[in-house]
């Protein structure tokens, strides 16, 4: 028998269990799991994840089982250590995680109306509200993790502080503020202060990390889209290059931007 195939006699509790199983014994009998902590199955568990995004953009079904059962095993993982660590175990994570979606799910388990999506994610937000002021957070942006990527951090941010009364009026007006941070980083390169304009970038980038939301859009999606268009750009123009035996580092700028421009036509016209 294939021990890599699933037995598909096997229940998913049954599979789930079996699962359970093999990390723990991995933890006991392999030296590199051994080796694992808290910190890196946190690496991991971010890598896996980044993982199942790519399989999810790219509608890659094979993959995207495997990617997820990856993240899977990253947080077995995680509850197994934190079971060593006496800090928590596979069943008090699933209590919390059971009681979690039931609290916030009134709806469904309660008494509570919820006609569509907008207002079940409102009761989702009015619960979360409550518990963060039952744990004890003083202020509307406290919660939000300080080692999210950056710029899903900003627009969170700014999210909240939409929740809690303080947002900009429209998108025109974020606009407005992007200019004006631009504004004063002009100002602090002129100063000659190295520092003063990498905080004014800083406050431009915040600002326009916000712009998106104001569109129903995420910032984090917004700029891989735009990524991708510069990747397809520049590949184009590598190739454009390359047809004229020209090189990128021995050219001008303005044979570059010429090159540029060409690309850009040409993919516009595909």
């Amino acid at each position: 028998m294939d021990n890599n195939k699933t037995e598909s006699k096997e229940s998913a509790p049954e599979k789930f269990l079996r699962l359970l199983e093999i990390v723990r014994e991995l933890r006991i009998r392999c030296a590199w799991d051994r080796e694992q902590t808290l910190a890196t199955m946190a690496k991991g568990l971010i890598e896996e994840s980044y993982e199942v995004l790519d399989a999810v953009e790219r509608d890659s079904a094979a993959e995207l089982t495997g990617e997820l059962g990856d993240v899977l095993v990253q947080v077995l993982l995680g509850a197994v250590i934190a079971a060593e660590r006496g800090s928590g175990s596979i069943e008090s994570i699933m209590d919390a995680a059971i009681g979690k979606l039931i609290r916030r799910h009134p709806h469904v388990y309660g008494d509570a109306v919820a006609r569509d999506a907008a207002e079940a994610v409102a009761n989702w937000e009015k619960i979360k509200r409550a518990e963060r002021d039952e744990s004890g957070y003083k202020s509307a942006l406290d919660g939000i993790a300080q080692t999210l990527p950056a710029l899903v951090r900003a627009e969170k941010l700014g999210r909240r502080a939409r929740e809690a009364g303080v947002d900009w009026r429209d998108l025109r007006a974020v606009i407005a503020k992007v200019r004006e941070e631009l504004d004063e980083v002009e100002a602090a390169l002129d100063s000659g202060s190295a520092a003063d304009t990498v905080g004014e970038i800083g406050d431009a980038m915040l600002a326009l990390a916000n712009a998106p939301r104001f569109l129903d859009a995420s910032a984090e999606d917004v700029l891989r889209a735009a990524s991708a268009k510069f990747v397809a750009r520049f590949r184009c123009l590598e190739d454009l290059a390359r047809s004229r035996s020209l090189n990128l580092r021995e050219i001008d700028n303005a044979q570059i931007n010429d090159l540029w421009l060409e690309a850009k036509r040409s993919l516009q016209d595909e």
